[in-house]
C-alpha cells in the first residue's frame, strides 16, 4: 500500500477519496528530528508552506529509499530543495491552479483594507474609539495597479482590478508580453514612478525586489500589497517608506519569518496584515485537494 504523510494537513475530503482509492493517507504534523524519521516510512510526503524539505531530509528519505513523490500544496516551490530531490530520483510537483483565485481575491481585499482604512478602523472602534474625521480614504476605482509578475495569480488579480475601473500595468522578470495582453507591460522604474498600488506576485528571489532604493523610486503615497512571499520586501525599509509617508499604507500576508517575530512590523499602525492566509478558502482547499489527488493517481497508477 502506497503511504501518504500530509506533513502540514490536507482537506478531508482528499483524504477520504484517497483512502477509497486503496491509499494509506496519514494526516499528521512532526519536527525535526520526528520528521527526519517518520519521512523513511512514507511514498509520498504532501507540503504546504511550513514543512521545509531540504536536502538532510530528503538524504533520510534515501536510507529506506521509499520516499518517490513530493508535492507542494500551493503554487511556490521554495520549501522544498527541487533540485537535489530530482537527482535522487524523488518527483516534485505543486498545484499551481488551485489556489489563484483565493490569493488574488485577498489581495484586493487588503488594497480596500488600506484604501478605507477597514484594518485600523476596525480595530480602534473595538478600543471604544470613534475616530470618523481620521479616516478619510481613497477609491480604488481610477487608481494605477502595477504587479510585478505576471503569473496566474496576478492575472485573476488584474482581472478583478480592471473591473474595479483600475488601469493594470505590469512588468515581470522575463519581459515576454502576450499577444492581445489588455494590461501594460512596463518597465520596473515607470511601474515603480506611476503606481497608486504595487502588487507583488514573484517566487522567492535572491536578495529584495523592494528595498530603500525602489521606495525611493516610488510614487508618493504609494500603497504596497505582499501577498507572494515575505523575503520579496525588506520589511525595516518598509517601516521607513511608511514612518516618512512615502508609502501611504501596507498590507502583508507573508513574512521574512513566519510566525513573524518583527514587532515594528506587526504594531505598526499603517499595515494591514493577515497570517498567510492567501490559499486558505474552503474553495481552493477542495481544488487544492483535486489537484493533488490527481497528481497521485497519476504517479502510482
Amino acid at each position: 500500500m502506497v503511504r501518504i504523510l500530509a506533513s502540514d494537513g490536507m482537506e478531508q475530503g482528499a483524504v477520504d477519496q484517497l483512502t477509497s482509492l486503496g491509499f494509506e493517507v496519514v494526516d499528521k504534523h512532526y519536527q525535526g528530528e520526528e520528521l527526519t524519521q517518520a519521512v523513511k516510512e512514507f511514498d509520498v510526503i504532501v507540503v504546504r508552506s511550513a514543512t521545509k524539505v531540504r536536502e538532510p531530509l530528503i538524504d533520510a528519505s534515501l536510507e529506506t529509499g521509499k520516499l518517490k513523490l513530493i508535492i507542494r500544496g500551493g503554487v511556490g516551490v521554495d520549501n522544498i530543495d527541487v533540485a537535489y530531490a530530482q537527482s535522487k530520483g524523488i518527483k516534485v510537483r505543486n498545484t499551481p491552479n488551485a489556489s489563484s483565485a483565493s490569493v488574488a481575491e485577498l489581495a484586493i481585499g487588503h488594497m480596500f483594507a488600506v484604501a478605507r482604512h477597514i484594518h485600523i478602523a476596525n480595530y480602534t472602534m473595538r478600543n471604544g474609539e470613534w475616530n470618523k474625521k481620521h479616516y478619510s480614504g481613497i477609491e480604488l476605482s481610477g487608481k494605477t495597479l502595477g504587479l510585478i509578475g505576471m503569473g496566474r495569480i496576478a492575472r485573476e488579480t488584474a482581472k478583478r482590478a480592471a473591473a474595479l475601473g483600475m488601469r493594470v500595468i505590469y512588468t515581470n522578470r522575463s519581459g515576454h508580453k502576450p499577444e492581445n495582453d489588455p494590461f501594460s507591460h512596463v518597465s520596473l522604474d515607470e511601474l515603480l514612478a506611476s503606481s497608486d498600488f504595487i502588487s507583488l506576485h514573484m517566487p522567492k528571489a535572491d536578495g529584495y525586489l523592494l528595498g530603500k532604493a525602489e521606495f525611493a523610486r516610488m510614487k508618493e503615497g504609494a500603497y504596497i500589497i505582499n501577498t507572494a512571499r515575505g523575503s520579496l520586501v525588506d520589511e525595516d525599509a518598509l517601516c521607513d517608506a511608511l514612518d516618512a509617508g512615502k508609502v501611504a499604507a501596507a498590507a502583508v500576508d507573508v513574512f521574512a519569518e513566519e510566525p513573524t517575530k518583527n514587532t515594528r512590523l506587526t504594531t505598526h499602525a499603517k499595515i494591514s496584515m493577515t497570517p498567510h492566509i492567501g490559499a486558505a478558502t474552503d474553495e481552493a482547499q477542495q481544488r487544492i485537494g483535486e489537484e493533488i489527488i490527481q497528481i497521485i493517481t497519476e504517479s502510482f497508477s
